[in-house]
């Protein structure tokens, strides 16, 4: 009895040791300022010679970026302080949030058209719509799946639903948006999050052999759309890009000719050559390939430890998260940096083809950084009740 009662008070006192941190993540927010430090510097860098040619102002394009980086830092400020216990309570209104704000892209004179796509909206400031429903489905799917309401026992209610859940919003970025990059993202986070939900291996085979059955039904469907496409020929572009160089493969191949050119220890900062409207964009989805030129191996080593580190401690504030909604949210944000880090320098590395997707914090987008900084005032917040031991 006596060492069974001191079993017991020895996991009490251990039990006792689980106190809230009640402090931010210091890690994860001096990793997240020097990506969006390196990240303003890379792209003027990378920015000048363009924003110079359209507009006349080598600064335009930075100025845009420290703006948008200086509101998302404020935001990130105020989330990192907001209970995110309440974005639980409003869960399901925020997935309705989520799908609607896509369909803004059909309003007149809000919607706007680039390259044959309407991804965007101006609102004052032009806004991707699928940043915002990105960490929308996220909150969902965390919600869902920390809700005491919802039944999660069998197929149906474990995996199915929240999978159909999400398809919505992505056939609607597919077909009204043609934004099929960001629905792939959305679908590997998803994922991601049903698997450390405790959803059962059965059942995750399940979803494997009805994706792979739903794809050989719906393929002859949306082979015309696929076929002679410009996803067509961006396959056929990463296959050969010595095919057409001049053409689909230019911009993959000036990247490469970037990193090749960069070395060990690069060409030195802002001395790129491949900047000067060589790669179309270069400070867009492109930006790692200047800073492989620029900063060398060495540097694009750094950009790689920051993003690991990044990683790292999004997953340790998963771990340690109070409840499982925080769990949920930590792991899908965590998730969703790094599908696009990966995606992102395997395009410009041309280890997949081009799907579009920027490089968290580094690429140039106003939206992007704002809601990535959001999304980081989230996790600092989740991290602030993070049990410690």
């Amino acid at each position: 009895m006596q060492k069974n009662n001191k079993k017991v008070t020895g996991n009490t006192s251990k039990i006792s040791k689980l106190k809230s941190s009640n402090g931010v993540d210091l890690p994860l927010l001096i990793v997240v300022l020097m990506l969006v430090a390196l990240g303003l510097v890379m792209v003027l860098s990378a920015s000048s010679p363009s924003a110079l040619a359209e507009s006349g102002d080598s600064y335009a394009y930075f100025k845009k970026q420290a703006f948008a980086a200086f509101l998302g830092l404020i935001a990130m400020g105020i989330l990192s302080k907001f209970n995110y216990d309440i974005y639980k309570k409003f869960y399901k209104a925020i997935y309705v949030l989520s799908v609607l704000i896509l369909f803004m892209v059909l309003i007149p004179k809000i919607g706007v058209e680039s390259n044959g796509a309407r991804r965007w909206i101006n609102l004052g400031m032009q806004i991707q719509p699928s940043e915002i429903t990105k960490i929308g489905l996220i909150i969902w799917v965390a919600g869902y799946y920390s809700d005491p309401k919802n039944n999660l026992n069998g197929f149906w209610n474990s995996c199915l639903k929240p999978i159909v859940a999400v398809l919505i919003p992505i056939a609607v970025l597919y077909f009204v948006q043609n934004h099929l990059s960001a629905g792939i993202v959305i679908a590997m986070v998803t994922a991601i999050m049903i698997v450390m939900s405790g959803c059962q291996l059965k059942y995750i085979g399940y979803l494997v052999g009805a994706g792979i059955g739903g794809l050989a039904i719906i393929f002859p469907f949306i082979q015309g759309k696929l076929a002679g496409g410009f996803r067509s020929d961006r396959i056929e572009a990463w296959l050969d890009p010595w095919k057409n160089p001049t053409g689909t493969s230019y911009q993959t191949i000036q990247g490469l000719y970037a990193i090749g050119s960069g070395g060990l220890f690069g060409v030195g900062l802002g001395e790129s050559k491949q900047k000067y409207l060589y790669i179309p964009e270069a400070h867009n989805d492109f930006i790692f390939a200047i800073i492989a030129e620029e900063l060398g191996f060495i540097g694009c080593t750094v950009v790689l430890a920051l993003f690991a580190t990044l990683i790292i401690r999004g997953i340790v504030i998963a771990i340690r998260a109070k409840d499982t909604f925080g769990s949920l949210i930590a792991i899908g944000i965590t998730s969703l940096i790094a599908i696009q880090v990966i995606l992102n320098i395997a395009v410009v590395t041309n280890t997949i083809p081009n799907t579009g997707i920027s490089l968290p914090f580094l690429s140039y987008g106003g939206s992007s950084i704002l809601i990535l900084l959001s999304s980081m005032g989230v996790l600092l917040n989740i991290s602030r009740s993070a049990k410690k031991i």
